[in-house]
């Protein structure tokens, strides 16, 4: 054990990481100004970046890609040192009237150039695509005819946006992860070290195992518990998956089913507060509110959706009788009573947030209390190799999350200078018929295919910059346009062909990840209409009185899981398709309607009434009564 930590200790990788997370709580305590935190906080991942990504191009021979790989720290050391000797003047120049000098210029273009690299390093090509048409829209708009024809900028104003003031990669992106993303990535590093993840995998199983298709649902309350401390798709199914899919193999479901449960219960926990995905703390951002509103706002969008996604488990259980455990299936877990003191972390960031804390307070002093919580009981002390393990995994995961969202920075500072995201708005208005409604499916059409390729915080980035003023202009609210585009951005990430939860959770499986996200993708038809719903009720935002609100959320519960048992076409007796129609209109209708209004309560009274009709008589189908087959898979007669 000690030889391992010494080899760890000496790991420049470790060394980085410790300088970050000592720099970022140093300013937690002593803020620095805007323009000194986040040139060094971008400096130091991507320190990180080529340490842990290395060159992987197998045409080159190792000593090559070794070679280059030095080149690039070299070239990263040399524009920190730039950045040092320019930041006091970055803090007190004026932008479009101070001098760029030709030095600025170089050292700007080397700056994007190592983002770029590391882009394609972290994430891949489809990201980095998309930043250099959007850096070739910049340079070369006046070539473009007609309404998205513009100037362009020349060298010195482009590297003057993009890297000396707070419009380009050291805006409103940088600035989110330097605030927002690294504490509350810390706290959720700790806290699965010392055995919170582990906590809510058990706690799943034994609130919901033994029912009905338990397996599946261990995957969805275990991946929905995880969630509320993790907000990255990939990292929930790698941390729940390794558990739930053997579970759910072994009761029966193929691995592309196991995989595409675990992939969509996953992609959930980017909605699930209080850590929700990054894509929140950009909101955050965006909109210039505390994230304790983000979160608050997010709570019922996040139930719809596992509401929707534990209903569907639960009827296609009793549909095929597939996924339900075996008594054997819980000889191995854990008791959960003696355990319960790790609630104790979560609980505190959430109390936190609810006293109106800042946000990087409370995940700091949740984080803080994740140490002594691990030594009330000896399975979860933590030793020197444990500690350091969490310092790598840190460094790494901030290196993943943090250098993507900052050249997203290049995307936000372009379509702002250049007036193409209004322009783009009046586009999808026109499109769309001037209706609320064409306007809100281009959007839909528009955020699944943009995600495809992309992480959730890129496509949402995009598509608030894209889709947000045209519905804005169309009367939503914005709180309501930005949740709207955040939720189907995040359901991309099950959307094939590129889907990054998906795709984890298909190689967990051994399954055909084109298999696995066309499964998740039809899995997330339950929950595919929520967003329509508070973007006509901002009550199901939290944006009016809170009686308000619960009504409004029992109303969607009601409406989500009518348009649930619509899809699945199964309630006491498999539905036939006139039944399932009138199902899923009274779905949809309650869904969009606004809350109490006539059409509300008509489509949820029908829909209420037929299934009390079908639970009397369960032969009733509409227009006859036809005789009941027996539904032998599921053990009923």
């Amino acid at each position: 054990m000690f030889a391992n930590a010494l080899r760890q200790l000496i790991d420049p990788r470790l060394f980085i990481a410790a300088i970050l997370i000592a720099f970022q709580y140093w300013i937690l305590l002593h803020p620095q100004q805007p323009l000194f935190e986040r040139p060094v906080h971008l400096i130091l991942l991507l320190f990180l970046v080529f340490l842990w990504f290395p060159l992987q191009t197998p045409k080159l021979p190792a000593p090559v890609r070794h070679v280059i790989d030095l080149a690039v720290l070299v070239i990263v050391l040399a524009v920190a040192v730039y950045l040092w000797f320019a930041i006091p003047r970055f803090e007190t120049r004026i932008d479009n009237v101070s001098p760029v000098f030709w030095w600025d210029v170089l050292f700007g273009i080397l700056l994007v150039g190592l983002l770029l690299e590391a882009v394609r390093r972290t994430v891949g090509w489809m990201l980095l695509g998309v930043i250099i048409a959007f850096l070739l829209y910049g340079a070369f708009g006046y070539v473009l005819p007609g309404v998205f024809g513009f100037r362009g900028f020349g060298l010195e104003e482009y590297v003057e946006i993009l890297t000396m003031t707070t419009s380009g990669i050291l805006g409103v992106t940088t600035e989110t992860s330097v605030n927002f993303v690294f504490y509350f990535v810390a706290f959720g590093v700790v806290y699965s070290a010392v055995g919170g993840g582990q906590l809510f995998i058990d706690l799943a199983m034994r609130l919901v195992g033994t029912s009905r298709g338990g397996s599946a649902k261990v995957a969805i309350v275990g991946s929905s518990l995880m969630g509320t401390i993790s907000g990255s798709a990939v990292a929930n199914v790698t941390a729940t998956g390794v558990f739930s899919i053997p579970l759910m193999r072994r009761s029966g479901l193929s691995g592309e089913q196991a995989a595409a449960t675990e992939a969509i219960a996953s992609t959930g926990g980017q909605l699930m507060p209080p850590v929700m995905g990054v894509a929140a703390f950009v909101m955050a951002e965006l909109l210039g509110a505390p994230y304790q509103s983000i979160a608050l706002a997010g709570v019922i969008p996040a139930l719809a959706y596992y509401v929707a996604l534990y209903i569907g488990a639960d009827l296609e259980a009793r549909k095929t009788g597939l996924g339900t455990l075996a008594r054997e299936d819980f000889k191995d877990t854990p008791a959960i009573w003696p355990r319960l003191h790790l609630l104790l972390p979560p609980i505190v960031l959430i109390v936190m947030l609810f006293l109106d804390t800042s946000a990087q307070l409370a995940a700091t002093y949740a984080t803080l209390i994740c140490f002594p919580t691990a030594f009330i009981r000896r399975e979860n002390y933590l030793g020197l190799d444990d500690l350091l393990k969490m310092v790598r995994n840190l460094g790494r995961q901030m290196a993943e999350i943090a250098i993507p969202i900052a050249a997203i920075g290049i995307i936000i500072a372009i379509a702002i200078q250049s007036n193409v995201a209004l322009k783009f708005a009046s586009g999808v208005i026109s499109a769309g018929g001037g209706t609320i409604f064409g306007s809100l499916l281009l959007v839909v059409i528009g955020c699944i295919i943009m995600g495809m390729g992309l992480p959730t915080v890129a496509a949402y980035i995009i598509g608030a910059i894209l889709y947000v003023p045209a519905l804005r202009e169309l009367g939503v609210p914005i709180l309501g346009a930005h949740f709207f585009v955040m939720y189907y951005c995040v359901l991309s990430m099950v959307t094939p062909p590129v889907a990054l939860a998906s795709y984890a959770a298909a190689g967990l499986a051994g399954a055909s990840p084109m298999k696995t996200g066309l499964i998740a993708f039809r899995m997330s038809f339950v929950a595919f209409l929520v967003p329509f719903a508070f973007v006509m009720d901002p009550a199901l935002l939290f944006q009016a009185a809170v009686l308000d609100s619960v009504v409004s959320c029992a109303g969607l519960l009601i409406s989500t899981a009518v348009w649930a048992i619509g899809l699945t076409g199964y309630c006491m007796r498999p539905l036939g398709w006139g039944d399932r129609v009138l199902l899923m209109l009274c779905g949809i209708v309650a869904i969009v309607a606004p809350t109490v209004s006539m059409w509300w309560l008509v489509s949820i009274g029908v829909a209420v009434l037929f299934l009390l009709i079908n639970w009397r008589y369960p032969r009733f189908t509409l227009g006859q009564l036809a005789p009941r087959k027996p539904v032998t898979q599921a053990g009923e007669t």
